[in-house]
């Protein structure tokens, strides 16, 4: 199905070039003069290849058709990830390279969106936020809570992000996993 170029995000599967690329990142640059233009990195599904592309906003792309499976991670091994259909019980192992920069917030027993063409998989979604504990948090500096400041925190599976002054070391706080940012104290 064709689309506008300007539409492509990260997870889309598109057609260029007589190869097929999944999506990892898009930017749109507005220059000073002249149209706009999307920058994607893209990564050959065959191959794996990374490449950047850039593309006029007016242009159209061939997107494919994803079928979206729920299926849970059952464990990892070096760079492959084991999950598992929820509805047949059917084990696959996939690239961790699917998940892009997500990959690091995996834990076991997630339930994960495959998106899958012609069978092969091709994109790896994890929820929208998970909950982890802060392993570490700087202490807060007198007067650091006047302003909307936020301090470095380390988190159970190893990630640093910022997060508010009132959060300390074994609390637990819901990260977003696209961009790993700080959303709110966990409840409960």
């Amino acid at each position: 199905m064709k689309m506008q170029a300007n539409q492509m995000r990260p997870g889309h599967v598109i057609e260029h070039e007589g190869r097929r690329w999944t999506i990892l990142k898009s930017h749109i640059n507005t220059p000073g003069k002249g149209a706009a233009v999307i920058q994607v990195e893209m990564r050959d599904l065959k191959t794996g290849a990374k490449k950047d592309e850039r593309w006029r906003t007016v242009d159209t792309v061939e997107r494919l058709q994803t079928e979206e499976r729920e299926m849970d991670f059952l464990f990892a091994t070096g760079e492959m990830l084991t999950l598992m259909d929820k509805e047949t019980f059917e084990q696959i192992e996939v690239s961790s390279e699917l998940a892009g920069e997500a990959k690091q917030f995996l834990q076991e027993g997630m339930t994960l969106t495959v998106d899958f063409v012609d069978g092969d998989p091709v994109a790896v979604h994890l929820p929208q936020t998970v909950v982890l504990e802060v392993v570490e948090a700087d202490p807060v500096v007198k007067g650091q809570t006047a302003a909307s400041s936020y301090k470095p925190a380390v988190l159970a599976n190893g990630v640093r992000i910022m997060v508010p002054p009132f959060i300390e070391s074994g609390e637990k706080v819901v990260v977003r996993t696209e961009d790993a940012t700080y959303v709110e104290r966990a409840r409960g």
